[in-house]
């Protein structure tokens, strides 16, 4: 928590202990019920929210506190499924066997051999998987590979998300997951306008802090 409220500081961000719900007539909030959540600019262009994921109970008989394994970045994105269908994108590492079995009755294989070996990605059953082929550049392929940490994100209900298996639980951490989430939104925003997909500005309505300009 006090890593989480450093790092709002810092960035300027608002934090909420446990994110509520949007109000009345306002835009829908990201992560919500969700623990320590920020919200705002939480890297450089990357309007959203993030919040503790994973969470697990450690500690004694008497005493015991939860704690998160990773952080959870969202954005409100619906210019993606104009795009693709639903997706997700899966780290090999933190899947049984059993699961990775099952998964790749629906897994979408790229052109990236790399990719491949550390990512499944699937699409919802009944979807067409050649958009999802056609939306992930060799670059952006070959982005997703460098990253050092367990990581899933995907498209769902018109939002982006990523997740960040959490290392250590400090600010240096937590920055770095904020940061590829950036960078991740970046990637994709720039994947959907070479595929001549409409995008908006970037700004707060991604956070679910205005409404998205023109609705």
């Amino acid at each position: 928590m006090a890593a989480v409220r450093a790092v709002a500081s810092k960035r300027g961000l608002r934090y909420e202990e446990i994110g509520g719900i949007n109000a009345r007539d306002a835009p829908a909030a990201l992560c919500p019920g969700g623990s320590n959540r920020l919200t705002g600019e939480l890297a450089p262009g990357f309007w959203g929210s993030s919040c503790d994921a994973d969470e697990h109970e450690v500690g004694g008989f008497f005493k015991k506190v939860v704690l998160p394994r990773a952080v959870l970045a969202k954005a409100h994105m619906p210019d993606l499924t104009t795009v693709v269908p639903a997706f997700d994108v899966e780290s090999i590492e933190t899947k049984p066997d059993e699961q990775v079995r099952r998964l790749s009755r629906k897994r979408v294989q790229f052109e990236s051999i790399d990719f491949n070996q550390r990512f499944i990605a699937t699409v919802p059953e009944g979807h067409d998987p050649i958009a999802l082929r056609e939306l992930f550049s060799p670059a952006f392929l070959e982005w997703t590979t460098t990253i050092d940490r367990e990581v899933d994100f995907g498209a769902s209900d018109r939002q982006l998300y990523f997740s960040w298996h959490l290392r250590e639980l400090s600010e240096d951490e937590l920055e770095l997951a904020l940061d590829n989430a950036g960078k991740l939104f970046g990637r994709v925003r720039a994947e959907l306008e070479e595929e001549g997909a409409h995008t908006y500005p970037v700004g707060p309505w991604y956070a679910g802090m205005e409404p998205f300009p023109g609705s």
